[in-house]
């Protein structure tokens, strides 16, 4: 087992490239939801330091007329971006084991984090190098004595606020696009996972960041997310969490008609037909799709549909599968499941199994604490079957390792309960028949489709959902664009005279 750190690094608030304590000297304890002890405690912003975090970015954004940030080459902000690069393959350790002690993931996993974030800052520094090669490109006109041409800018000061399930990560997916395209950014993260995020601040001092760039609260949401999304500096929102809190995010935004980019909810399908030539290979993918992070992600594939033909055989292997799945404490090695991160969450899930069970569904493996884990917020991971499209646990999502499954007979059924959701942000077909994968990739209504896999992420691909999962697209060049504006830039190329108005006459 990893040796845990003897103190949890105690932070500030990141505001102005330094540290400083909240306004109202609150701060929130942080437990370890593996081991439910306090371990240490971040600190709790309210609106008066949401005002000082958006006043420092939006200096920054300004200062000298944007010639340090808003206005400097992609170039420039290309190498500090590649320095955060290095600083977190540097400290992966160190934040790969914070990471695991504030959220419960299993420590390989937290491992795998740091180098996704580590790869997204350096795709963006890509990006923003390459950029600055793209600007001032001609559009074609009809008329020869004009010219024209698009420039994209930084759309100005953002709030980033973002989930529990992947700390630093989510954070990522924002801070290093909306830094890239020359934003200067103020960035809540959640009050249930914040640690790396706050060492992400001392990174930024540790490079040299300019002061104000990155702007790091932490706190509660409606203390400091509420403020953050309403304030009338800030220029745009990006927001990934719940469909309700995104719904909150877009009311506050939409009194001063500022844009705002969410990720949300999603109650995501899998399906799988019986051409398949390997049950397990399948299996493996249905059990990525939902048990990978407690099945604590947003486009976990939490209803499986599969063909009558090879239920039984799918679901027997299934079973074989989750039960073989290493639950433990998270820093032990090899552990595949955690536990969920909070005491809420932990129960929330256990209503949800409760009330299946209570409307009819049957709990076939699963659905309670591991008996050899006594302490800790752990939940095996449990398959539910005999579920109705009326059941709250095949509509809502649970946000958990909880998994329904549900057999079908023809395609067209297996689209149409794939299709029957407020939600749309990713689906799965599981196929040997290329027409078949073909025909569902468009019939499915979700922003991302895997073809016999499930939950891979890279960060040169467009995410994002559709329906009430949210709109706008994170990752790839989709991710730059969502922190940059377009202006038209048209000039007039002719010493002719317009000649629309007549001349007055001459004196």
């Amino acid at each position: 087992m990893a040796a845990a750190p003897r103190d949890v690094p105690r932070r500030g608030l990141f505001i102005g490239g330094g540290w400083r304590e909240p306004s109202l000297g609150r701060r929130l304890p942080v437990v370890n939801p593996a081991t439910e002890t306090t371990i240490g405690d971040v600190p709790a912003a309210t609106a008066e330091d949401v005002e000082l975090a958006v006043a420092a970015a939006r200096e920054a954004f300004r200062r000298d007329g944007g010639r340090h940030w808003s206005c400097a080459s992609g170039a420039v902000r290309a190498k500090f971006l590649r320095a955060i690069a290095a600083k977190i393959k540097e400290k992966k350790s160190d934040l790969a084991l914070l990471e695991t002690l504030d959220s419960g993931k299993p420590l390989d996993e937290a491992n795998a984090d740091m180098d996704d974030v580590a790869a997204c800052f350096e795709y963006y520094a890509d990006l923003a190098e390459a950029f600055d090669g793209k600007q001032h490109l001609p559009i074609s006109l009809p008329m020869e004595n004009f010219k024209s041409y698009a420039l994209k800018e930084p759309i100005g000061v953002v709030g980033l606020i973002t989930p529990w399930n992947y700390p630093l990560l989510m954070a990522t997916w924002k801070v290093a696009p909306a830094l890239a395209a020359g934003c200067t950014a103020v960035l809540k993260p959640s009050e249930l996972a914040s640690l790396t995020c706050l060492e992400l601040g001392a990174i930024c001092i540790e490079i040299g960041l300019p002061p104000g760039v990155l702007n790091i609260i932490t706190g509660l949401g409606p203390e400091a997310g509420a403020p953050l999304a309403s304030h009338p500096h800030v220029d745009k929102v990006a927001f990934t969490g719940s469909t309700e809190t995104g719904k909150r995010v877009m009311t506050a935004a939409a009194q001063m008609v500022k844009p705002v980019s969410l990720e949300l909810g999603g109650k995501s399908p899998l399906i799988v037909f019986d051409d398949i030539d390997n049950i397990d290979n399948a299996v493996e993918w249905a059990m990525f799709g939902i048990f990978a992070n407690g099945g604590q992600v947003c486009s976990a594939t939490s209803r499986i549909l599969v063909h009558e033909k090879i239920a039984k055989q799918f679901l027997d292997r299934l079973v074989a599968w989750a039960k073989h799945i290493k639950i433990s404490d998270p820093l032990e090695e090899g552990c595949r499941l955690g536990s969920v991160v909070s005491e809420g969450q932990y129960e929330k899930i256990k209503k949800f199994i409760s009330t299946a069970r209570n409307e009819g569904a049957t709990i076939l493996c699963g659905g309670a604490r591991p008996q050899h884990l006594r302490r800790g917020f752990f939940i095996e991971p449990t398959i539910i079957t005999d579920v109705s499209t009326s059941m709250q646990i095949w509509r809502e999502e649970v946000f958990g390792p909880v998994v329904c499954v549900k057999e079908f007979s023809t395609e067209s059924e297996a689209v149409e309960l794939a299709n029957d959701t407020h939600y749309g942000l990713a689906g799965g077909v599981i196929s040997n028949d290329p027409e078949i994968c073909e025909r569902l990739t468009k019939a499915i209504q979700a922003g991302i489709i895997w073809i016999n896999c499930s939950q891979p992420c890279f960060v040169q691909a467009p995410w994002g959902g559709n329906k009430r999962s949210g709109f706008g697209r994170e990752l790839g060049e989709w991710g730059l664009d969502n922190y940059m504006t377009v202006k038209q830039v048209t000039k007039y190329c002719s010493d002719e005279p317009w000649g629309w108005y007549q001349p007055p006459s001459k004196l």
